[in-house]
């Protein structure tokens, strides 16, 4: 890659953002979360340059693969229930593990709370 590490970070999200039908205000304010967690950002430029997650990063012990497990629970709940606008879309799932990890930095306790008790459908008579 010749641009800088940062142009190239902020194409993809910008990218990852239009693959997964965000708007540019949900862009730019993911952007901006982003930058400002050196953490997260390190991570996701990981994420970018070598197609495999870093996890060097947790908050209290939660790391960006436990999110996207977290997130798959609740993906197959939604399919579970009819909605599977995110079937195809891996870009949405990894977008959105990462837009939760900048959340769950502002918010630990609200977040760690919803993957202890929130679980997906895979046992009888959840929905």
């Amino acid at each position: 890659m010749n641009r800088q590490p940062d142009t190239a970070a902020r194409e993809w999200a910008e990218a990852l953002c239009f693959y997964a039908g965000k708007d540019s205000a949900f862009f730019e304010s993911f952007w901006s979360a982003l930058k400002e967690s050196q953490p997260v950002y390190r991570e996701f430029v990981y994420y970018l340059e070598n197609q495999n997650f870093l996890c060097e990063y947790r908050i209290s012990g939660y790391t960006i693969v436990d999110i996207m497990v977290w997130q798959m629970d609740h993906f197959k709940a939604q399919l579970d229930r009819g909605h599977d606008d995110m079937k195809q879309n891996g870009d949405k799932m990894l977008l959105m593990a990462f837009d939760t990890m900048l959340r769950m930095e502002k918010q630990p306790e609200k977040y760690i709370y919803l993957m202890q008790s929130e679980t997906g459908t895979d046992y009888p008579e959840k929905y």
